[in-house]
Order: C-alpha cells, then structure tokens, then sequence
C-alpha cells in the first residue's frame, strides 16, 4: 500500500469508520472504477447504506481537495440518487459543515470562501448546508453576528422538509444526477481544505443574551452619510475631506464613550474579506485604518481576509470606514491609471500606487484622530482611559492571535508609489 493511500485511509476513518462489505453490484462498480483509471473504490470500500455513502463521500473530498480534479465527477457517476445516497449526502454535509463552524468559521466567512473557489452551484449548495445545520436552533440561542449572517447570505430552509434535500436542490437547478454530486463533492473538498480559525463568536446553540454596546445610531448615521457623500464625488480631494471628518467624528464618539462608560464587554472580533486583486495592499489600508481607532488587525494572505479585534462600537465605526476607503482607494488608482501612460495600468503600478495611498491617508487619520483627542476636554481623566482601553485591546488579541510574526511587503514600482503618495496628498483633510 502507498504512503498517499495510507495517508488518504486514516484522514477518511478519521470522519467515520468505513464499511467492508461488497456485494456483487459494488464489485462490478469498482471493476468499472480501475477501468477508468481510478483505485477509489478498492480502497475505500462499499457504499451501500448512508452511513457507508457518507464516509466515501468524505474520502472523495479529501482526495479531491488533494488535487485530482477529476476524481469528483468519475466517483459521481457511480451512484444514483437513491435514498441512501441522499442520506449520505445529508450526514456528510452535517458532519462537515459542524466541523467547520467548531474550527471558528462564521456564516459570512464559508460564504466569501465559496464565492472564491467553487462555482456558484456549490455555493448554494453550501447555504443550503448551513441553513439546515441552523435550523434546530432557536433564534435566541444564535450569537447576533449569526443571525446577521445568515441573513445576508440568504441562507435558507426553502426546501419541503418531508422530501430529501438533494433531490429538490437537483430539480431546482436543472442538474443531473451525476452533475449534483459532483458539486456536491466539489462543495465537500471546499470545507474540508478550511483551516482551524480563531472562535471570534459563540457557537449555534450557546449564546446568551447580548449585552455589547454598539454605537450610537444617530452618529453611526452621521459617519454613514459622509462616506456616502465621499463615495459619490468625483473629487479625490472633498472624497478624502469627507472620510476625514467621518473620523473625527468617529473619534469624538469614542472619547465620550470611554469617558461616560465603563467597560464591561471583552473586546470583540470580526472578519473583513477583501476583493481581488491587490489584497495584500487592500490588507494594509485595513490595518491603518484600525490602528488610528484603536483597534487591531491581522491579514489571512491565503483566503484573503483581515480580523479586526476591538470594542464593538470602534468595530461598527471602523467597517464603514474601511468599507469606504477602499472604494475610494479603488477609484483613485483607476482614476490615475486612466490619466496616465500604458505602465500606470500595470499590476506592479497599481499594487505600489495602493500601498503608498494606504500608507499615506493612514498618516493623516492618525492626524486626525490625535488632533481630536488633542482638543477634548478633561484630558487628565481621557489618556488613561484610552491607555487602559488600547491594553484591554492589545490584551485580547495577543489572546487570539499569541504568534504573530510581521510581514514585509516590497514596493514593485517606484512611479507607483509615487503616484499613490501624491493622491493622498492632494487630500484636504482638515476639521470642517
């Protein structure tokens, strides 16, 4: 026996034990099975209940998230969507998808993984796991971030509960058999490549109920109409204007809360995923954002999603703002692009042109933050709390986080960064 099909035996049992018994019509699936080129079959046994259906359809996904692409469809097309099959399907789906959220996935978080790596067929295969994993729990027992969630990813029981889930999904999406589970494989090879994570929320069925501040809708309305207006101009210098008074005012909401409340809630945590291209340029600009809310960040460069860690209502505040800057970020560095020669619409150019605009319009929110604390009133009673808010913070993310190495980014264009600088310059971001 090879070391990969040893290696591939263990992580399968690991899920559920494997059945051993083949009878005449599974002897012939696996003769068709070495016919094609494939040893799926005599290694991982029979397929006859949904128990035995479950733990092959595992052993699939794992070799399939191993890299034989093909694996997915030619183990499809042996099965037909008989009642173990689609039993089969359920249990593994359950078994993967509770896995996943124990290893500190969020609803969003599988969702924004999906969209980037399976087609969108897996993907509402996916929601459609979700939906049925959740639905035993009652809706007091869900974290407020799951049911925020799941409520914008559109996850859903939409499906008639007295019939099998595949079969429906199947006929709603005009698939034949072989092509449903072939996505339904493909979905599976997803989940099982999902790394361990930080558990930033409680889990389905054992929070309590929330007593976390979140801020003030009339100032997170305030901050809101700004960027919105920041987003809307075609003036790089009032859209930066704008952002810097959505962070002064963001500021100012922070001081009066540290001063009027004590602190009673550990800081919280959330994922931003970030678009392609340019992630790791899109990761700073992410980073200095919270640095100048007293918050903290840390980039997932693989899957491409920076976690925040800081008070709930500096959490709220910040994701608008970001939100924002890298929409305006996005539409100066095309702007530029557009006004300049063919190498300012190069990758390098773009990356190096982002990377000096985060930098910069990081420099000037810091600024503008200090400014405001500068100005506040009882500054005797403010920097300590500010200083014994950043230490609850810094505390809780070297919790989280406890080896976390910096990373260097290098500077592919001069011109670029250049460039970049020079957009965030052109930035009036004083006090109105």
């Amino acid at each position: 026996m090879t070391a990969r099909v040893r290696r591939g035996r263990r992580r399968a049992v690991a899920w559920a034990a494997m059945g051993k018994k083949p009878n005449r019509a599974h002897r012939a699936a696996k003769q068709r099975a070495r016919q094609a080129g494939s040893d799926f079959w005599a290694v991982h046994g029979t397929a006859e209940t949904a128990e035995q259906v479950a733990n092959a359809l595992l052993a699939a996904a794992l070799e399939t998230a191993k890299g034989d692409d093909a694996l997915a469809a030619r183990f499809a097309r042996e099965l037909t969507l008989t009642p173990e099959v689609e039993g089969g399907v359920h249990l593994a789906g359950q078994r993967l998808i509770g896995h996943v959220f124990a290893s500190g996935w969020l609803p969003a978080d599988v969702d924004q993984a999906a969209r980037r790596r399976v087609d969108d067929f897996a993907v509402e295969f996916l929601l459609d796991v979700q939906a049925a994993y959740l639905a035993p729990h009652a809706a007091d027992t869900l974290d407020d971030t799951w049911r925020t969630q799941i409520g914008a990813t559109g996850a859903r029981l939409w499906w008639s509960p007295a019939q099998p889930h595949l079969a429906q999904w199947t006929a709603k999406h005009l698939l034949t058999p072989a092509e449903a589970l072939t996505t339904v494989i493909q979905a599976f090879a997803l989940l099982v490549q999902l790394p361990k994570l930080e558990l930033i929320r409680p889990l389905p069925g054992t929070a309590r109920r929330s007593t976390v501040t979140h801020v003030d809708d009339k100032a997170l309305s305030r901050v809101r109409g700004l960027l919105a207006k920041a987003e809307s101009t075609s003036f790089p210098e009032e859209a930066e204007t704008l952002s810097a008074k959505a962070q002064e005012l963001m500021t100012k909401y922070a001081i009066d809360r540290v001063l009027l409340e004590a602190p009673v809630d550990l800081p919280g945590a959330r994922r931003i995923w970030l678009d392609t291209p340019y992630t790791d340029a899109k990761a700073l600009l992410v980073e200095v954002v919270t640095r100048a809310n007293r918050c903290r960040a840390i980039f997932a460069a693989e899957w491409g999603f920076t976690t925040i860690v800081g008070d709930e209502p500096d959490l709220d505040a910040v994701d608008l703002l970001i939100t924002s800057l890298l929409v305006q970020a996005t539409r100066a560095m095309i702007a530029d692009s557009t006004a300049g020669d063919t190498h300012s619409r190069s990758r390098p150019f773009r990356k190096s042109f982002l990377l000096a605009y985060a930098t910069r319009i990081g420099e000037r929110l810091a600024e503008a933050a200090e400014a405001t604390v500068a100005e506040a009133a009882e500054p005797g009673r403010l920097l300590p709390a500010l200083a014994s808010q950043q230490a609850r913070i810094d505390k809780a993310f070297d919790v989280l986080f406890p080896a976390v190495a910096p990373k260097r980014t290098t500077i592919p264009s001069a011109a670029g960064w250049e460039a970049g600088r020079a957009a965030a310059e052109r930035a009036h971001l004083k006090n109105h």
